[in-house]
């Protein structure tokens, strides 16, 4: 069988075959969460599977902004097992992804997956408290954060502040916040509080149906 004609997109480090996306493995040879691998002329591109990373269900649903780059410093805000994380990583080949993670049992699926990519910095810490992994961080292009609890506005904030971010992106997950309310009404509530924290929301895309009731939001300070 024939391999896929995969070509880049508008995005960069993000590659479609017309149909999935995939990035090219800055790990040759190493699959993180089962993905297919594809390799043309001497080039390994790993599927990147909408179900299974919000990043990619955001540009699969539309999204426009892409605050990443070859050269991008991204600290990951609930890296979990790393599999969003090893893909940013793919593409920011050339900066630096700092994982942090507050579950013993994730952090240990996920160094196993930074072992084999040395741009990933696994971080055994908790979110909100970013003095106890500042020793570590630089200052950084994004905060990207998927985090499931109360308060994920003042989370982003407090970290973009932290470490100087320009942008941040933000997955929000309206159960977590308030199940009394529709995810409409709780997103309206998050852009309301960054907007309290001197952010600005640029985009709002909502993830379903690969995510029920979550919505990625691209901020930029105001």
């Amino acid at each position: 069988m024939n391999a896929p004609a995969i070509h880049p997109t508008a995005f960069p480090g993000v590659f479609t075959d017309g149909d999935r996306l995939y990035t090219l493995n800055s790990a040759p040879g190493h699959a993180v969460y089962g993905e297919r691998a594809v390799s043309i002329d001497g080039a390994e591109y790993r599927e990147w599977s909408v179900t299974r990373s919000k990043l990619a269900a955001y540009l699969r649903n539309g999204g426009r902004h892409f605050p990443l780059d070859e050269t991008s410093s991204v600290l990951y805000l609930g890296a979990a097992s790393g599999t969003t994380a090893s893909h940013v990583a793919d593409i920011a080949c050339r900066g630096t992804v700092y994982c942090v993670e507050f579950s013993p049992r994730s952090f240990r699926d996920l160094v196993a997956v930074c072992e084999t990519r040395p741009n990933m910095v696994p971080l055994l810490a908790d979110a909100t408290r970013p003095s106890e992994f500042a020793f570590a961080v630089d200052a950084v292009t994004l905060v990207y954060q998927d985090v499931a609890q109360k308060g994920q506005a003042s989370i982003l904030a407090t970290n973009m502040k932290a470490f100087s971010s320009p942008s941040g992106m933000l997955v929000v997950k309206s159960r977590s916040e308030d199940v009394s309310r529709t995810p409409r009404e709780v997103y309206n509530m998050v852009r309301g509080q960054l907007a309290g924290e001197g952010l600005a929301v640029v985009e709002t895309v909502p993830l379903d149906p690969m995510e029920k009731d979550h919505a990625m939001m691209v901020v930029e300070r105001a």
